[in-house]
């Protein structure tokens, strides 16, 4: 075994290691790290990397994950900043995380489960099976206790006309003039709905929209790609459903057929912890800042319908500049990645203790 764990010294390192196409070399130096510090990680079929200390109850879950979103940032450190890809999102956190792992002596048990593909389908999450009492998932929320989250999910709308010379157009049916109508119908479709009191009101936006194949021709077919922010207790399928329901009271002459984009995994469903839950005071307790939802869907939504789960972190998403994670400039201040890994290391220490 190595010496005590340096949560800034591996997150230099990390940062430096490109992990927006392959995940492989950061995940063997994750494993390796591990080993250096006297645990024997595992990796399942799935790719996930998994360590346990201490046993028996109570389990607590400990999450993040290791892929980033392309192009690779160059590393680069300044007066206590940290720049380059993955540094808040979501390496920084995993460098508090880890810090926290390693130094406690847990009565209970604690799991790391380290994800590969959270940018994208999760399916390294999807996959875990554990029971576990409480989870608490690392991303950049600037030491806030993240208890709800909105859900995501994204499907489209195939509008079917009939073609038709445009120099007659009233022959056929035209499918984007009618797609102008399903669009303007979607306005309305969330306003009868009251404001979650954490996570305020979903949103429906319309992102993609293609038809039509000639320009001389009336457009027989238009699909309009739908991004959902959902709050509780709106599900899938629930919102599949109710879409389909809106658009025949409202647009009831245009044919338009709702179908989710396909995917390996299920969406991102919205979810909530209340405030007394014990993992949301053992961070309160330990230094954590607001207990608030966080603004983006994470992996927190699959471990969240098992137990009660929080999402906290060093990092933010953005600042008064504009985006960080996931943006050109992305950064985690040192002093934040520190006090995190103090914080997670109290709090964890108070919930196996």
């Amino acid at each position: 075994m190595t010496g005590a764990f340096d949560p800034i010294d591996f997150l230099e390192r990390v940062v430096q290691l490109p992990s927006h196409e392959d995940v492989t070399e950061m995940r063997e130096f994750l494993c390796e790290t591990l080993r250096e510090h006297g645990v024997e990680p595992t990796v399942d079929d799935a790719g996930n990397v998994l360590a346990s200390r201490g046993r028996g109850e109570p389990h607590l879950l400990l999450n993040t994950h290791i892929d980033t979103v392309s192009p690779h940032v160059p590393y680069e450190r300044e007066e206590g900043v940290i720049h380059g890809r993955g540094s808040c999102d979501a390496k920084g956190p995993l460098a508090a995380l880890l810090a926290a792992f390693l130094a406690v002596e847990p009565a209970g048990r604690v799991t790391l489960a380290i994800t590969p593909d959270e940018e994208t389908l999760s399916t390294g999450a999807h996959a875990l099976s554990l029971d576990f009492d409480a989870c608490i998932v690392g991303e950049p929320t600037d030491l806030d206790v993240c208890n709800a989250a909105k859900g995501r999910f994204e499907g489209s709308l195939a509008i079917n006309g009939e073609n038709a010379h445009a120099a007659e157009p009233q022959e056929g049916e035209n499918a984007i003039r009618d797609a102008g109508r399903v669009l303007a119908a979607l306005e309305g479709f969330d306003a009868d709905r009251d404001p979650h009191p954490e996570l305020g009101v979903p949103t429906l936006t319309p992102t993609v929209i293609e038809g039509g194949s000639a320009t001389n021709q009336v457009p027989a077919a238009c699909r309009i790609t739908l991004d959902r922010r959902s709050v509780p207790p709106e599900t899938a399928e629930g919102f599949a459903e109710a879409v389909s329901d809106h658009l025949d009271s409202n647009v009831p002459d245009v044919e338009a057929t709702f179908r989710f984009t396909e995917r390996e995994t299920p969406f991102l469903e919205a979810f909530e912890t209340p405030d007394d839950e014990r993992v949301v005071e053992a961070l309160v307790g330990a230094g954590a800042g607001t207990v608030r939802p966080f603004t983006a869907a994470t992996e927190a939504s699959y471990f969240a319908s098992e137990a009660p789960t929080v999402v906290f972190g060093p990092g933010v998403l953005a600042d008064e500049r504009g985006a960080v994670a996931h943006g050109d400039r992305e950064y985690v201040r040192v002093e934040d990645v520190e006090r995190a890994a103090s914080i997670l290391e109290t709090a964890v220490s108070s919930l196996l203790g």
